[in-house]
């Protein structure tokens, strides 16, 4: 995955805002103003630390060398990911996904409800 990719991907949730709280080399990503992920884009090797469930966290870094607890995070909550390669894109993509999902979830409802996010819609899209 190059950096383009990611920082498009990133981008591309509903909400989200690239910030630079840290430094100006290092991007965070924020929905409601809560961090879903945070890379240097011109870091190499290229990594994205995302938020994750506990659970999934550890079962993730057991199948993959490349994901690691998160770097300078709380470890229990966060991975740090190694894109080399070695992952295929769509699951890099995936645990964006999840990382955003995790944190719109704790969003207020009004909140979830603008950002038009799935997990708010009750059934059949209510």
């Amino acid at each position: 995955m190059t950096p383009d990719a990611l920082k498009a991907i990133c981008l591309g949730m509903n909400g989200a805002v690239e910030t630079f709280p840290f430094t100006l080399e290092t991007s965070v990503f924020k929905v409601g103003g809560k961090i879903f992920a945070i890379t240097a884009l011109d870091a190499e090797p290229l990594s994205v630390s995302l938020k994750c469930d506990p659970e999934v966290a550890l079962q993730l870094r057991a199948a993959h060398p490349e994901i690691t607890g998160g770097w300078h995070l709380n470890k229990r909550h966060w991975n740090t990911v190694r894109l080399d390669g070695a992952l295929p894109d769509d699951q890099v993509r995936e645990m964006i996904e999840d990382s955003y999902d995790l944190i719109v979830s704790r969003l207020p409802r009004g909140e979830q409800l603008r950002l038009d996010w799935p997990g708010v819609r009750g059934p059949a899209g209510r």
